[in-house]
């Protein structure tokens, strides 16, 4: 039996990648802060394990930025996952030293003792769709068109829609991993930087290592009450408090979104698969929504339609308008193919909603933003 270390492993995504590791027949260790904006005032003194983390995992309470609890999780271990980061794209504009100490210096710590072990071979990385910033989209001769965006002259007007030399509008299309990245916020820069220090590293040292480009994930035991989580726990933390999803812009922006069981899946084939060595992937569910559908349907499937999403036309530094994966790569070097639909998922996810308790810090947070010129 391989024992396997997921850093940020009592998080969300983690917790389900231990679940799934734990199924397959590994030891799971997981090193985890237990950050309070996760996981609650308190968690982390009280040193208080989530009770969704499955039973069998062994949890090391640690900061990856601290070299002896990094050394202490590797002890033993025969491959690692490196999910431990700070999440959020309107946040990471305003905390930036926090944001790169532990996204950019967490990595750093992490590979320093990776690389002294010569048993530990395998690394895989949680990297984010925000690395590509806008997607790739084509013109109206059919031309492919990258690196657009838009200028604040055009926000200021909620000419929302990206534009060509021509002034024509463009059309979104999947995005591949080959699109060069266009960082359009601190945390997307952060991410960034984890998934090349991961990649060049374990190279230059003779390793494997992996990135997987996740894309809007979504499903049970999502930090509720983290304003800058994923959208759609957002929207739940909301709903849950009986008030209305509030969307930027027009709320046309065209997204993907992957249910966590299928990227947990996906990072056991990455585990798993020698040909994936080196590579980079996106995880995402192959279907495009806009994000007004999504929180339409969220809404009708807890509030019964008696509450209606609400767009606020107004727009965040750092947001991008469309972006959307072209997963053939994964499908074809992992054999990755996505299992869960929108509608079952977010139906799983509702029916959990129901005997959940969230703290509705969105107001807040966008007053934040407000308050330091990052919102329109």
């Amino acid at each position: 039996m391989k024992k396997i270390l997921i850093t940020g492993g009592a998080g969300f995504i983690g917790a389900h990648l231990a679940r799934e590791l734990v199924t397959h027949g590994y030891a799971v260790r997981a090193l985890d802060n237990l950050s309070p904006q996760v996981h609650g005032a308190g968690a982390r003194e009280e040193r208080r394990r989530p009770s969704y983390l499955d039973d069998a995992v062994e949890l090391q309470v640690g900061d990856v930025r601290d070299p002896d609890a990094v050394r202490r999780a590797l002890d033993g271990v025969d491959a690692v996952y490196h999910l431990a980061a700070i999440v959020g794209v309107g946040q990471s504009m305003y905390q930036i030293a926090e944001y790169t100490s532990v996204n950019n210096l967490g990595t750093a710590v992490l590979l320093e003792e990776m690389v002294k072990r010569r048993s530990l071979t395998r690394l895989v990385v949680a990297s984010s769709m925000s690395v590509y910033g806008e997607g790739y989209f084509t013109d109206a001769g059919g031309r492919l068109v990258s690196g657009v965006e838009r200028t604040m002259e055009q926000l200021a007007g909620s000419q929302w829609e990206m534009r060509g030399e021509d002034g024509g509008t463009l059309t979104p299309i999947p995005t591949g991993e080959d699109k060069t990245p266009s960082l359009a916020s601190v945390y997307a820069l952060s991410k960034y930087d984890q998934e090349r220090l991961c990649l060049v590293t374990m190279r230059a040292y003779g390793r494997s290592a992996v990135a997987l480009r996740l894309f809007n994930t979504y499903g049970l035991d999502q930090a509720l009450s983290n304003p800058y989580t994923g959208v759609l726990a957002i929207f739940a933390s909301r709903l849950v408090n009986g008030k209305p999803p509030l969307i930027n812009e027009d709320g046309l922006q065209r997204r993907d979104f992957v249910s966590v069981r299928d990227v947990a899946r996906a990072f056991v084939l990455a585990l798993e698969v020698p040909g994936a060595d080196g590579q980079v992937f996106n995880i995402g569910s192959g279907r495009v929504y806009s994000v007004l559908d999504v929180a339409r349907l969220m809404a009708e499937m807890v509030s019964g339609g008696r509450i209606k999403p609400e767009v606020t036309g107004k727009y965040r530094m750092g947001d991008i308008r469309h972006c959307f994966p072209d997963i053939s790569r994964a499908e074809k070097l992992l054999g990755y193919r996505p299992e869960v639909t929108l509608e079952a998922g977010l139906s799983e996810l509702c029916d959990w909603l129901r005997g959940q308790v969230a703290v509705d810090r969105v107001e807040e947070a966008r007053a934040e933003l407000a308050a330091r010129g990052l919102a329109l």
